[in-house]
């Protein structure tokens, strides 16, 4: 059986559209702990990272042909939320310093290379203006939400529990993104859930 062309009609659409709300409630929440994460790091890396990084979409670009699927899209999706899940847990259970700092920023780096790709699926699958409106204020909402808590957060850290390390503050901040990016994966699956029952692997 051939895979199915990308189509809105093989997601759910108010799953999808929770997905994304949580997607970008975590990038709100997480904007500013990223910078005391890659402390440790050289400038050299960020150039490397950057090289690297520029590659790996162009390299994803040419391969647009083949993955514009939702077996693909799908796929490729959950492996991005792995990874950042995998960089959450690698905070939480080890001490920040270069190797953490450097996973987590390979990670992100993996992220951004698909993020072309992925931006691109959403646009040809929801073609109708008023879908594509309701995910982009969910989306900025989201944004907004998730900065305005990691302010929040960072206060209460400070003043209530006299937490005034940036290292301490934002590893506790990660508590909450675990189970932010938990809530992410699930309602990819759910939104996802009927092209997978139809699609199958691509010879």
């Amino acid at each position: 059986m051939a895979v199915q062309p990308l189509n809105s009609d093989s997601i759910d659409f108010g799953w999808f559209l929770t997905y994304k709300f949580f997607n970008s409630l975590f990038l709100g929440l997480s904007i500013g702990a990223v910078f005391t994460l890659y402390e440790p790091l050289s400038p050299a890396i960020f150039s490397a990272g950057g090289i690297g990084l520029a590659l790996a979409t162009l390299v994803v670009a040419t391969q647009y042909h083949r993955i514009f699927s939702p077996y693909w899209f799908f796929r490729l999706s959950v492996s991005v939320e792995i990874t950042i899940l995998l960089g959450i847990l690698v905070v939480l259970i080890y001490p920040l310093g270069e190797p953490v700092a450097l996973f987590v920023y390979l990670g992100y780096q993996f992220t951004f290379a698909l993020g072309n790709y992925l931006v691109r699926c959403e646009t040809l699958l929801f073609v109708d203006n008023r879908r594509l409106g309701q995910l982009d204020m969910a989306k900025q909402v989201a944004y907004l939400v998730g900065m305005g808590s990691s302010w929040l957060g960072y206060q209460i850290f400070a003043t209530q529990f006299n937490m005034v390390d940036k290292v301490k503050q934002v590893t506790m901040l990660h508590w909450p993104l675990l189970v932010i990016e938990v809530i992410i994966i699930f309602c990819l699956i759910f939104a996802f859930r009927s092209s997978r029952k139809r699609d199958t692997h691509p010879e």
